[in-house]
């Protein structure tokens, strides 16, 4: 049997070099279903954030019309802060309620910022009530952990999270301004079980379905690859 022309070599690889990078994209979305959360807790819904490597697990409550969150994030710097909002004027920092987390003397420690300014970041009470407010540090990654009163009964919330390098004084200090940044935020949906935000995983039999799919297909995409390269080699 003749060898493969060079271009059809080419092609293949660049099929398989494709599918690979697809693989590796829906292993990655499904960051936040692999998380071990402080105290083995668990949430109704999790999902990978479009921006900064964060993720957001989450329960609504529609008893009480709260929100249990936990928000995972890796400062931009060691010694840096992250943050987790809900703004209910606009999708934005400005008039953000947002939680900080950052490390205070060894201990990290979780703060509330109602940002009404873009001139400083000043520690002050939200205007809706939080509880069970805390945070932790593993392996470089900070998790806030909090229950909120979701302001009104609205069918999505706007969201704002972010990352920082530094704390000076007690204070978080102005995060940089890079597409990654400005790009952190969006609507998430809390009025049911399930969500209209991005990469979203609710439940672990359809999600598992889903991978075991994937990898089906791969290992038969990849065999069916290798079989049609040793066709076209000359032994």
């Amino acid at each position: 049997m003749a060898p493969c022309s060079s271009s059809f070599s080419s092609l293949i690889f660049a099929v398989s070099a494709i599918f690979f990078a697809l693989s590796f994209s829906s292993v990655h979305s499904l960051t936040c279903k692999s998380q071990k959360l402080p105290d083995k807790k668990a949430f109704s819904n999790c999902t990978d954030l479009s921006s900064l490597g964060a993720t957001l697990h989450y329960s609504y409550n529609a008893t009480n019309n709260s929100l249990s969150i936990a928000y995972v994030a890796t400062p931009a710097k060691s010694g840096g802060w992250v943050s987790w909002a809900i703004n209910p004027t606009g999708l934005g920092m400005l008039g953000a309620q947002a939680i900080i987390a950052f490390k205070s003397n060894d201990t990290v420690v979780a703060k509330t910022y109602n940002l009404t300014s873009y001139k400083a970041i000043t520690e002050s009470k939200l205007s809706f009530d939080v509880w069970d407010l805390s945070a932790v540090e593993s392996d470089g990654a900070i998790t806030i952990l909090a229950s909120v009163k979701v302001p009104g009964k609205p069918d999505k919330l706007n969201q704002v999270w972010q990352v920082g390098s530094s704390v000076t004084d007690g204070r978080p200090d102005k995060h940089e301004f890079a597409p990654a940044n400005l790009n952190a935020k969006s609507t998430l949906s809390v009025s049911t079980s399930t969500t209209a935000a991005e990469n979203t995983t609710t439940g672990s039999e359809k999600n598992d379905g889903v991978s075991a799919t994937n990898n089906r297909f791969g290992l038969g995409f990849y065999a069916g690859l290798l079989i049609l390269l040793a066709s076209c080699v000359d032994f």
